[in-house]
């Protein structure tokens, strides 16, 4: 293991001892909101702590085991020791260094998606709803839900733009890198010559807000708009006003919701949207700014970045900024994303290790 994770291993062997000693004291446990931020803390320290006390423990285990190789009748029991002992020790320097890793609290929250047919056309708003229902399967295999939150149909079924609520532990944390330009490579149905056309969706993926977030929004800087909503014929959302449009007018964002019963749920639905998209503007503007620092394959989601390629004659999935190309592309249409999603995640740790190293070096 490298010098300078085993000295934020140290660290935090250190501050579990702390945490044990103030969480016992009197007047922090009389203190329900102090005493809750270090329960938690204590709760983060305690898994990292205990895996480094058994990385210690297994180290001092192979150093007997190579002591007993000198002794003929123990090494047998000395070499099973050994190979145990560096099977486990392996096994806990990668967790390890996983732990490590900052993490973004936004990672464990919801997540609204949004799909935006792009250049061309008809064809674009038809591969908006094909991603649609790759990333609704891929919930499905998660147990997570998923609601639409408004959308734009276009003629031939397809959507001009869609916006889904994605319910369940940890979706933007693993769906946060599918955000920019997603260009699909096929054979329109409407083509009668067989050639292939190249069209292209955007996505953005967006952390839902906690509640109390949402209040930070000057209400003197909304304006809100109701009118029809667009549902299928006939159905009763068409005969009022439900749907609602809010413009945070400082930043000119907008969002909107139709497919709420009641316009009080769709306004405060609105209102979620419109602060994740705040915080999501503020975030891509840090991450710019942090990229062009560093030159980061991944993570600052810039809508204009053209991210993968499917390619469906082929059968192939391309992922430009790791160089991942898998040629299953029919399964990951049905939602089997989950290598693409891991290579990402795990390019991500690499990087911030690499970003740690620097920074200790520093």
């Amino acid at each position: 293991m490298k010098p300078f994770l085993r000295s934020q291993l140290e660290r935090y062997a250190q501050r579990h001892g702390e945490l044990d000693f103030l969480l016992s004291r009197e007047d922090i446990m009389s203190d329900m909101s102090q005493f809750l931020k270090l329960s938690r803390e204590h709760a983060e320290v305690t898994v990292i702590a205990g895996r480094y006390a058994r990385l210690l423990q297994r180290e001092a285990d192979l150093a007997a085991a190579r002591e007993m190789l000198a002794e003929p009748d123990m090494a047998d029991m000395a070499q099973e020791e050994i190979a145990s002992a560096e099977a486990e020790l392996s096994q806990l320097d990668a967790e390890l260094q996983r732990l490590l890793l900052p993490r973004d609290p936004d990672d464990k929250r919801n997540a609204f998606l949004e799909i935006r047919a792009g250049t061309g056309g008809d064809e674009s708003a038809l591969f908006a709803a094909d991603l649609l229902r790759m990333y609704t399967r891929y919930a499905e295999r998660q147990g997570w839900r998923t609601e639409i939150i408004s959308e734009s149909p276009s003629e031939l079924g397809g959507y001009k733009e869609v916006v889904i609520r994605i319910e369940g532990e940890g979706a933007y944390g693993q769906l946060r890198f599918e955000s920019g330009g997603h260009r699909v490579q096929r054979v329109p149905a409407t083509e009668t010559q067989g050639r292939i056309h190249t069209s292209a969706c955007t996505v953005a993926v967006l952390a839902e807000p906690d509640e109390q977030e949402a209040v930070k929004i000057n209400p003197a800087d909304l304006r809100i708009d109701t009118f029809r909503a667009s549902g299928a014929g006939g159905q009763h959302i068409n005969k009022t006003d439900s749907a609602v449009r809010i413009t945070h007018l400082p930043t000119g964002i907008v969002a909107e919701c139709q497919d709420g019963r009641s316009q009080h749920s769709n306004k405060a639905q609105a209102l979620r949207v419109l602060t994740a998209r705040i915080q999501e503007k503020d975030r891509s503007e840090r991450a710019a700014k942090d990229a062009a620092e560093r030159k980061g394959l991944i993570g600052s989601g810039d809508r204009s970045d053209r991210i993968r390629t499917y390619n469906f004659p082929q059968g192939r999935l391309t992922d430009h900024r790791i160089n991942l190309t898998l040629y299953k592309l029919q399964f990951i249409m049905d939602g089997d994303l989950g290598e693409v999603v891991t290579a990402l995640r795990a390019e991500r740790e690499a990087e911030q290790l690499a970003e740690l190293e620097v920074g200790a070096g520093g």
